[in-house]
């Protein structure tokens, strides 16, 4: 018997501080708080300025010789390295997410955006080339002088198809998943710690430049009523979260305050435009929003 009392004995200290017991808390244990990617938001906002907004321009500043016509230009191993820099970087996101998303929407989100991504290279590539041969953005592709005497004339069928895989599908294929995974990631970026309603200081500096590219991307791509539903999307469950006493953290703080100020950039872009003749003829519709390459080739590039 005294073996056995003492075994219990020696048992009871290392049961009362077992951690594995309920409502038993470790000592010095804490709730994790979520941190704010700098590095990850950083690096995606850089590779979107370079290589997707830098990739029309260096096309145009560097020699035309050192890339001919019949090979890849500049702007087409930045959209190369774009192809691929982007979905990593966003795959390192939704590894980084407070709550585990969907991996199939996921897998499925990054597959299709590469492949319109890559849609778009091609259609882009060959866009560029019509550009240094007289085409205007401004006008529609049975409209451009260097096409009115095409032979044969069912040619510019062809260059329709063209336009179509390059500023429509391929859009669509490349911007539907990309805003995809960055609502799914949006979705998971709430919290019940009242330390993460604000942002640091360095998700104030990337909010300027992270909006305005956001910009250029709604304007160029043409995709406002995706961004818009985009929008509206994360506003209901910013209302639906808060029902339940969540707020975004840090991370979907920044999220949604590029997206609401690319809104504002997006309404001045507009309105600064509303009444050119021109650009209305080409954007036709109730949701009226330019290209500003569009723009370029109709106001900047003759004036120079």
């Amino acid at each position: 018997m005294q073996p056995a009392v003492r075994k219990r004995q020696s048992d009871a200290p290392r049961s009362s501080t077992n951690p594995s017991q309920p409502g038993s808390k470790p000592k010095g244990s804490s709730m994790k708080r979520p941190q704010f990617h700098f590095d990850l938001w950083f690096y995606l906002t850089v590779q979107n300025w370079v290589l997707d907004f830098g990739r029309p321009i260096v096309m145009i500043i560097l020699p035309l010789e050192w890339f001919p016509l019949n090979k890849p230009s500049a702007g087409d191993y930045f959209h190369m390295a774009y192809n691929v820099i982007t979905p990593f970087l966003l795959l390192k996101l939704i590894e980084r997410s407070p709550r585990a998303l969907p991996r199939s929407a996921v897998y499925l989100s990054i597959i299709t955006f590469v492949m319109g991504a890559s849609i778009h290279l091609v259609g882009d590539s060959i866009n560029h080339r019509l550009l240094l041969s007289g085409y205007q953005l401004h006008l529609s592709v049975r409209e451009n002088p260097i096409f009115k005497d095409l032979k044969p004339a069912t040619l510019i069928d062809s260059f329709e198809l063209l336009y179509f895989y390059d500023e429509q599908l391929g859009h669509l294929m490349w911007y539907i998943p990309f805003f995809i995974i960055l609502f799914l990631y949006f979705t998971g970026c709430f919290t019940h710690l009242k330390e993460e309603k604000t942002m640091p200081l360095s998700g104030w500096l990337l909010l300027g430049p992270s909006a305005l590219y956001y910009w250029y991307l709604v304007t160029e791509g043409q995709i406002f009523q995706l961004f818009l539903l985009t929008f509206l999307a994360m506003v209901a469950t910013v209302i639906h979260q808060r029902h339940k006493g969540s707020v975004p953290d840090a991370n979907g703080l920044f999220l949604f305050a590029s997206f609401s100020v690319t809104m504002c950039l997006v309404a001045v872009w507009v309105a600064w435009l509303w009444s050119d003749p021109v650009l209305r003829k080409k954007y036709p519709g109730h949701l009226y929003v330019p290209e500003p390459w569009s723009y370029y080739t109709l106001h900047v590039k003759d004036s120079h």
